[in-house]
C-alpha cells in the first residue's frame, strides 16, 4: 500500500511541477518577447518568425533561474490540495509518519534538480549563444544591448599595448562584436581608439571591419578593414570573456582546468560548477519548506499568513543562496562553502522544523 500511495504522491507532484513550468514558460516567452520586439524590432533583419525562434532560444536560461520557485510553488501546492482533499488526513489515519509520505516529493524535486543540471543547463548554454548569433545578424551594435558589463582583453605586441573591448562574443572567442581597441604608448598615454562592427581572430592577427580611427588632435578616419597584430590565443581569449553562467555544465571541469592553465582565477567557474552539483539538494530544500507551511490540515482556507512565510522562507532562501554564490565568484569564501552551505543550512532547519510540528 505504501508504494502504491507514494506512486500516486509522486504522480501529483510532477504533474502539478509540469503545470508550474507550463505557466512559467508561457508567462516567460509572452514577456520577453514583447520586450525584445520594443528592443530589436526597427533592425532590418528582424522578422516576427526570427522573433519568436530567439525568443525561444533565450527561454530555458530564463527557465533555469526560476527553477528552486517552481519546485516551491509546486510542493505547496500539491500538499495543499492533497489536504484538503482529505487525502493527507486518510494518510495520517493510517499510521503513515510525515517522513513516508514527503519521500515522492523529496525524491521528485531530487530528480527535477537532476533533470534541470543535465538538461536545461546544456540547452541554456546553446540557446544562448544561438539566440546571440541570431541578434548579431540583425545588428552589431543591437546584438548585447541588454549586456551591462563589457568584457576587455589586454595585448601588448611587441611596442604596442592595446585593450579590447567588445559588446558580445561568438564562436567561441573568434569573433566579437561592436568592438573597441585602444591603444597606449609607453607612458600609458592613449594615443590611438579603433572602433569596429566586429573583430575576427585569424592566425596571428585581429581582423577588424567598418573601423572608425580617432587619434588625438586628428579627425577620424573610417576604414573597411584594419589587421590589429596579436600573439593571443583563441583558448585564451576565450577563458577570458566567456561567462560562467553561459557554460554547460558538462563542460565545467574543462573550462576550468583551461583556465588555470592560462593562470586565470577560477572562483566563478567552481562556484558555478558547485552550485550546479548543489541544485536537487537545493530543491529539496525547498520541499522541505513548501512541506512546513503546507501540512496544517485546513479544509477549506489554507492560512494565508502561513503560505505568505513560506513564499518568503523561499524566497530568503534564494537570495542568500545569490548572495553567497557571488561571494564565492569574488573569491570571499571559498566556492565549495559558497555552493553547499546554504543547501546544507536550509535542509537542516526544514529537517528541524517538521521534526518539532510532527514529532515535538
Amino acid at each position: 500500500m505504501i508504494r502504491t500511495l507514494g506512486l500516486y504522491f509522486f504522480r501529483r507532484y510532477i504533474v502539478t511541477t509540469i503545470w508550474f513550468l507550463l505557466g512559467i514558460f508561457s508567462l516567460i516567452f509572452i514577456i520577453d518577447f514583447s520586450e525584445m520586439s520594443n528592443r530589436v524590432g526597427a533592425l532590418p533583419g528582424y522578422t516576427l518568425s526570427t522573433g519568436l525562434m530567439v525568443t525561444a532560444l533565450r527561454i530555458p536560461t530564463i527557465l533555469m533561474q526560476t527553477v528552486p520557485f517552481v519546485a516551491l510553488f509546486a510542493g505547496m501546492a500539491a500538499l495543499i490540495s492533497l489536504n484538503r482533499r482529505y487525502e493527507l488526513v486518510v494518510t495520517r489515519a493510517a499510521g503513515i509518519s510525515v517522513w513516508q509520505f514527503l519521500r515522492p516529493f523529496v525524491i521528485g524535486a531530487f530528480l527535477f534538480g537532476v533533470i534541470a543540471v543535465l538538461t536545461l543547463n546544456p540547452l541554456a548554454a546553446w540557446g544562448s549563444k544561438k539566440a546571440q548569433e541570431v541578434e548579431a545578424s540583425w545588428g552589431a551594435t543591437n546584438a548585447a544591448r541588454g549586456e551591462n558589463a563589457v568584457p576587455w582583453l589586454r595585448q601588448i605586441y611587441g611596442k604596442d599595448e592595446a585593450i579590447i573591448g567588445a559588446k558580445a562574443v561568438l564562436d567561441n572567442g573568434t569573433r566579437l562584436l561592436n568592438v573597441s581597441v585602444i591603444h597606449f604608448d609607453d607612458d600609458s598615454r592613449i594615443v590611438l581608439r579603433q572602433d569596429a562592427d566586429s573583430a575576427t581572430l585569424e592566425d596571428g592577427y585581429w581582423l577588424l571591419k567598418n573601423v572608425h580611427e580617432t587619434r588625438s588632435g586628428e579627425l577620424p578616419v573610417r576604414l573597411d578593414e584594419v589587421q590589429l597584430r596579436t600573439n593571443l590565443k583563441r583558448e585564451f581569449v576565450q577563458e577570458s570573456l566567456e561567462k560562467p553562467e553561459s557554460i554547460a555544465f558538462f563542460e565545467l571541469g574543462r573550462k576550468i582546468e583551461a583556465a588555470k592553465s592560462f593562470g586565470f582565477p577560477t572562483n566563478a567557474m567552481e562556484t558555478q560548477f558547485h552550485s550546479m552539483l548543489s541544485l536537487p539538494l537545493l530543491l529539496v530544500a525547498m520541499t522541505l519548506i513548501a512541506a512546513c507551511v503546507s501540512l496544517k490540515f485546513s479544509r477549506f482556507n489554507q492560512s494565508r499568513a502561513v503560505i505568505l512565510g513560506g513564499i518568503l522562507s523561499g524566497f530568503m532562501l534564494y537570495v542568500v543562496t545569490v548572495l553567497v554564490k557571488a561571494f564565492g565568484s569574488s573569491g570571499v569564501v571559498p566556492p565549495f562553502v559558497a555552493a553547499w552551505l546554504p543547501v546544507v543550512v536550509a535542509m537542516s532547519l526544514g529537517a528541524t522544523i517538521l521534526l518539532h510540528q510532527e514529532d515535538g
